[in-house]
């Protein structure tokens, strides 16, 4: 099986700044902090210098909004792989207010903010501040416990075009169920991606996790973004790359086996039930 192209579900990665502090599970082995690490470069871990940068790197999303206005479109700004925009330091204060600003600037732009610090936002926003329409705000899932930890505080902010979730990497079963139903305020989830964890020491996602969650999603009519297995995946789908030193890991499921293989993101490929899943959320006003 070659390597799948998803359809783009961001054009653009801006980091406002490098470095985190790892705050759960989903965070043991961090592509981010190794990238990082394999760079040279020191900043990751509570008592580290943060990365930061100057306005030429500050200007880009002002010429990615200027194509998107000629252009005619929207395009996606996944902000930040290399960081999480609202980790609590003094001295990210001045930056994150920076990238606000330039958010508001860039109204062409659709800014996908990921957090795993979902019940820190409002802390760190600034007093009577509310989300511009060209905001997506969402927090990562990883299993159960930090899904009902995590969405209550997703779920409180009105103003976000999107709320969505990040079950990558996928390390258990999740019932997204209650969450993808509208609440008093007419709120809920409008987005669920997912995904096995890639690189070394990946831990193996069980298939019926992402199935399941698209099942969930299909049901109340949910986008769902499949975005990748990850290092492993089912044998079936991997049987033109298999070799005689591939690991092979078995799991159950009910009263059957499932062989997962450990052959790489890249040759695992995104196929889920037979097919790609690259649904977007309908944009429209917060009720």
């Amino acid at each position: 099986m070659g390597k799948d192209t998803a359809i783009e579900w961001t054009h653009h990665t801006f980091n406002p700044w490098w470095g985190c502090v790892r705050v759960s599970a989903a965070c043991d082995h961090c592509y981010a902090e190794t990238w990082a690490k394999r760079l040279g470069e020191d900043v990751w871990g509570a008592k580290t210098e943060r990365r930061f940068f100057g306005d030429a790197h500050w200007k880009e999303p002002h010429k990615w909004n200027a194509d998107a206005v000629a252009q005619g479109i929207r395009k996606r700004v996944f902000c930040a792989s290399m960081a999480d925009v609202f980790e609590n330091r003094p001295d990210l204060i001045s930056h994150r207010l920076r990238l606000l600003e330039l958010i508001a600037q860039t109204p062409q732009l659709d800014w996908l903010l990921l957090t795993k610090r979902i019940h820190l936002v409002k802390k760190q926003l600034p007093k009577g501040y509310t989300f511009p329409s060209n905001v997506w705000l969402g927090t990562t899932v990883e299993n159960q416990a930090e899904a009902d930890k995590r969405i209550r505080h997703l779920l409180e902010f009105t103003t976000p075009a999107v709320r969505f979730l990040s079950c990558e990497p996928l390390l258990g079963p999740v019932d997204l169920q209650k969450y993808l139903k509208r609440n008093q305020a007419g709120i809920r989830v409008d987005w669920v991606i997912a995904g096995g964890e890639s690189g070394h020491g990946s831990r193996p996602m069980e298939p019926q996790w992402p199935d399941e969650l698209r099942k969930q999603c299909s049901a109340a009519k949910v986008a769902f973004h499949f975005k990748q297995w990850g290092h492993w995946a089912p044998i079936e789908l991997t049987t033109d790359v298999l070799t005689k030193k591939t690991l092979i890991h078995i799991v159950r499921h009910g009263d059957s086996e499932i062989q997962l293989a450990a052959v790489g993101k890249g040759k695992a490929g995104r196929v889920l039930g037979g097919r790609h899943w690259d649904q977007f959320p309908k944009l429209q006003k917060s009720k």
